[in-house]
């Protein structure tokens, strides 16, 4: 069948993917100036203006995952490119990641298993653990996947307090104007920001030391987001207790001296990283892209574009 709408693809998509787009588009895998669409899988390659500079006949780009700081949409937004993503789809699948991760990392899990398969447990009991009971958790980010999460952390009975760039009136959880106020308050940091160069490092030394010598960092959001080398500091000298990462400042490159400590928990960026919940990103970019060649508007444009794309609809 030929496909007249030429679409070039970035990075590997997923075999759903692949099928979506070949199906409904001629797929181009080098810059030809009659593309009008693309497919992004993966965030390690940088989508700017110098990117989309090849591709003049250029609408749309759709973006597979919720996060898409490897994307400068303003600049494409303001060359007239609708940029999509694919929000919602994986906000539960984070959510219990995250939950699962704070768990692990305050019971130790990970080091309990390892114990018992090494026979020790033949010897004598697993030392006593630290417990979620009495802990109150501050939320960096409290967006779809934040509001999830504590969702999940009101069912554990835990305190819940917040930070972001305003508060929410219609949240009832106690909103911290600062970063470093809410990490005095509580002795957990649930990081579920987005990265950027807003949000670069914005977990410092200075809030990790907050925190206390019982606290505890979990990020499911963006690496960049935490001072890596602080944090690992800030393990190392006992500032805090423990951290659950899911996400590192150089994917998938992580720190030797993260992996050396016995007491963290590290999972390789695998918060929505289910068959069900993969395939459900993947038909969602495909649909962005069938949607808003078929006439009928991008499906879920990131807010930068959001405008853009009503325009372009109407």
């Amino acid at each position: 069948m030929n496909h007249p709408i030429k679409l070039f693809a970035v990075g590997t998509p997923m075999a759903l993917v692949e099928r979506g787009i070949t199906q409904h588009f001629q797929v181009c895998r080098e810059a030809d100036p009659e593309v009008r669409g693309i497919a992004v899988s993966g965030g390690h390659t940088r989508i700017d203006a110098a990117f989309i500079a090849p591709f003049p006949k250029l609408e749309i780009v759709s973006s597979f995952g919720v996060g898409y700081d490897h994307i400068d949409a303003a600049a494409l937004a303001a060359r007239g490119v609708v940029v999509t993503h694919t929000p919602d789809v994986l906000t539960g699948e984070v959510a219990d990641l995250a939950l699962g991760l704070l768990i692990a990392t305050v019971r130790q899990l990970p080091q309990v298993d390892r114990y018992l398969r090494a026979g020790h447990w033949l010897n004598k009991p697993y030392p006593l653990t630290a417990t979620l009971r009495g802990r109150k958790v501050g939320i960096l980010g409290l967006g779809r996947i934040g509001k999830a999460i504590a969702k999940r952390l009101e069912a554990c009975e835990l305190e819940i307090e917040y930070h972001g760039r305003k508060p929410q009136p219609e949240v009832r959880y106690r909103y911290h104007p600062t970063l470093l106020g809410m990490a005095q308050s509580c002795d957990v940091l649930m990081v579920v920001a987005s990265g950027g160069a807003e949000t670069k490092h914005i977990v410092n030394a200075q809030v990790l030391e907050a925190l206390g010598p019982d606290g505890i960092l979990i990020n499911v959001g963006r690496g960049s987001v935490v001072d890596e080398q602080a944090l690992i500091a800030a393990l190392r000298d006992k500032k805090i207790l423990s951290a659950g990462l899911d996400v590192f400042e150089d994917e998938p490159r992580v720190p030797a001296e993260l992996i050396a400590m016995d007491h963290v928990v590290l999972l390789p960026h695998v918060g929505s990283a289910s068959v069900h919940t993969r395939n459900a990103m993947g038909q969602l970019v495909v649909d962005n892209l069938v949607s808003w060649f078929g006439g009928k508007g991008a499906l879920t444009p990131v807010p930068e574009c959001q405008a853009l794309a009503a325009r372009k609809k109407g």
